[in-house]
């Protein structure tokens, strides 16, 4: 199976309070359907001393987003896109992007 949207790229919000907001996906969460992306959907969390933070308190953390809500960043004009495949020249299934054509997985 091939997954439209995969760790370490760069995708923006198209839904939600962090609408417009962009950043690399940190983890695909397969079976829920989400993905975490960095510095989007901070929520606080709060957390008891132990060795990693003595001092214990509240910590923002990014929280999951449905991945309906989230659209790859085309990498030729940087705006939200779909994602289609196709198989390139050398018979490898590759990812494109649909506004511009371009392949992603170089």
């Amino acid at each position: 199976m091939s997954a439209r949207i995969r760790k370490d790229d760069t995708v923006i919000v198209i839904a939600g309070k962090d609408k417009g907001r962009s950043g690399r996906v940190l983890k695909v969460l397969v079976k829920e359907e989400r993905v975490v992306v960095e510095g989007v959907n901070m929520a606080k969390r709060h957390t008891k001393p132990d060795v990693a933070n003595p001092q214990g308190g509240v910590i923002a953390k990014e929280a999951s987003l449905h991945v309906s809500n989230v659209a790859l960043r085309d990498p030729q004009t940087g705006k939200p896109t779909r994602v289609g495949f196709k198989v390139n020249d050398k018979g490898r299934k590759v990812r494109v992007a649909k506004g511009s054509g371009v392949e992603i997985d170089v």
